[in-house]
């Protein structure tokens, strides 16, 4: 298992998935799937499941195919900081501008479930 740079959670006792967090990416099984959760960050909250296809194969996302959920990731929602322009509006109240915060890896959440 890897180093906690993500905040990782177990839903139930046994074997799970081996995974690595590298930078913004989750990278699990044997290099099989990765996952760049920086990409991914959207002005809301996004989960991403992580499954076992009928192959033996990780996907992203239940499917038809899907046969084993093995993983949940949550990437919560990006978040802003209101900066002053230097200006004024006709009424002479500072302008602001909304300017996202870096990206944060240690707010993810990765959701572990037992390999069958």
């Amino acid at each position: 298992m890897a180093a906690a740079k993500i905040i990782v959670t177990e839903k139930n006792e046994g074997e799970k998935i081996p995974y690595e967090v590298s930078g913004t990416k989750i990278i699990f099984g044997d290099d099989e799937l990765m996952v760049n959760c920086k990409s991914r960050e959207r002005d809301y909250d996004v989960v991403l499941d992580i499954c076992k296809d009928t192959a033996d194969g990780l996907t992203v996302g239940v499917n038809t195919e899907a046969r084993e959920y093995v993983a949940q990731v949550t990437i919560p929602a990006r978040q802003y900081e209101e900066v002053d322009t230097g200006e004024e509006d006709e009424d002479g109240k500072p302008i602001k501008e909304r300017v996202p915060l870096p990206f944060d890896m240690k707010k993810c959440t990765l959701t572990l479930w037992a390999l069958i």
